[in-house]
């Protein structure tokens, strides 16, 4: 077997290419059983529906990058939420300053997180478990677990209903974060050197690069995002409440890993983060729409296990695929080998008289 040809089923057995796969499946699937499933309707709202959840997860991607996690984000977000409305209606803050102060929250908030991570060099798994019930706890105690603010202002309002150029407005943000993402992670020195941080810490600082410093970086970009998707979650539900972002943080993990970034750090691709919140996304909508599963009352339920079903898969693919691959090269060897011990034999096999 040729190198090109080992070469193939390497490529093949790709986590994003499998992935893509899956959302093809999912879309067709869907498209044969789900009602309504392919209306213009409907891709809007998977597309406002989503837009939170995926900023989360496009800022998650760089923190597991890293070697770290943030399971803040969801808590992080409705503490956001819940200031937006204390700025507006206690404070009688206008929207456009109210919005900045909100982003300045969520960044100070990240700004927390990468203090006590890098500084007192603390185990980012503890730390954002601590900041998950903190931001939760504020958020809860400033609404007293009941209040709600609403009556927001009309133009911040259509932030979560208009459209620009046929699609919802929360796609262009979203593209313009996937954009500015990318860019960081694939074409930049900085962003580059996630990786190496996530492979070896202690490699990375003795090649002169601050470690410190460019590990403090997702986490305050983790702040600000969420911050972002408050107020994008708020427009489209014309309300600011304490339990905005609930359960997030899982899903936005879940997305990450499941587009092939390693839970352990230094390997991921933005583009298969993009696939990992795509399959989610199809998935917790069209599984609703199925007609038995809408009748039967159970879609996010099903949604949710099928979900860790996909994340359990994305997990054990890896292995599998590097075991698959393993046994192709280990065939190629064994017909290499095989062929000059052919050859051998059949000359020195005596050819006998008609």
């Amino acid at each position: 077997m040729s190198p090109q040809t080992r070469f193939i089923p390497k490529q093949l057995l790709r986590q994003e290419f499998l992935l893509l796969m899956v959302v093809l499946l999912e879309v067709g699937f869907f498209l044969c059983t789900a009602k309504n499933f392919g209306t213009s309707d409907n891709i809007s709202n998977i597309i406002r529906h989503s837009a939170e959840i995926g900023l989360l997860t496009l800022a998650m991607m760089p923190v597991i990058l890293t070697g770290g996690i943030d399971l803040s984000v969801g808590s992080l977000m409705g503490f956001c939420a819940v200031m937006f409305g204390v700025i507006t209606h206690d404070w009688h803050v206008a929207t456009p300053p109210a919005a900045a102060l909100t982003l300045l929250a969520g960044l100070l908030a990240g700004a927390f997180n990468a203090l006590l991570i890098t500084a007192l060099r603390l185990p980012p798994l503890i730390v954002t478990l601590g900041t998950y019930s903190l931001f939760r706890g504020l958020a809860e105690a400033i609404t007293q677990g009941t209040k709600t603010y609403r009556s927001f202002d009309s133009d911040f309002i259509n932030l979560g209903e208009i459209h620009w150029v046929g699609m919802p407005i929360q796609a262009w943000i979203f593209a313009s974060a996937a954009l500015f993402f990318y860019l960081l992670v694939h074409r930049t020195t900085f962003g580059r050197s996630f990786r190496a941080i996530g492979f070896s810490p202690e490699g990375t600082r003795y090649a002169g690069i601050s470690v410190q410093k460019r590990t403090a970086l997702p986490y305050l970009l983790t702040g600000i995002t969420a911050a972002l998707a408050s107020l994008l979650f708020t427009a489209r539900l014309h309300q600011a409440r304490a339990d905005a972002g609930m359960g997030y943080e899982l899903y936005a993990v879940t997305a990450v890993v499941l587009g092939g970034t390693s839970i352990f750090g230094g390997t991921g691709t933005v583009h298969g983060t993009l696939a990992g919140i795509t399959a989610i996304a199809v998935l917790s909508n069209g599984i609703g729409r199925v007609p038995a599963v809408f009748k039967a009352g159970v879609g996010g339920e099903l949604a949710a296990l099928l979900t860790g079903a996909l994340l359990l898969i994305a997990l054990t693919a890896p292995g599998i695929g590097n075991h698959l691959a393993k046994m192709f090269a280990k065939d190629s060897t064994n017909l290499e080998k095989l062929k000059p011990s052919v050859s051998q034999h059949a000359q020195k096999t005596p050819i006998l008289p008609s």
